[in-house]
């Protein structure tokens, strides 16, 4: 998939301490891809970012536009609230 990452999505990842790496590997291989708004899609994986603990990394992105753009990405630990 041909995509591109907004301004305002490398900011939060940079001040998550997201890498760049992480999102490219749930955009290729999303443990789920739940559609939320219309055009918008959210790409999601369960991660463990080192500290033992697992959490849910939710990349969203607006997918009727070509390249796809990715608006916003975080993590939570609120797992059960998001995967379905």
């Amino acid at each position: 998939m041909k995509y591109i990452i907004s301004r305002h999505a490398q900011t939060e990842m940079e001040r998550r301490n997201i890498s760049k790496a992480v999102v490219e590997s749930v955009l290729n291989a999303p443990g789920q891809v739940v559609p939320e708004k219309e055009g918008r899609k959210v790409y999601q994986s369960k991660i463990n970012f080192g500290s033992g603990k697992t959490f849910l990394l939710r990349v969203i992105l607006v997918d009727d536009v070509d390249p796809a753009v990715v608006i916003t990405v975080y993590k939570t630990s609120k797992i059960e609230k998001y995967w379905r």
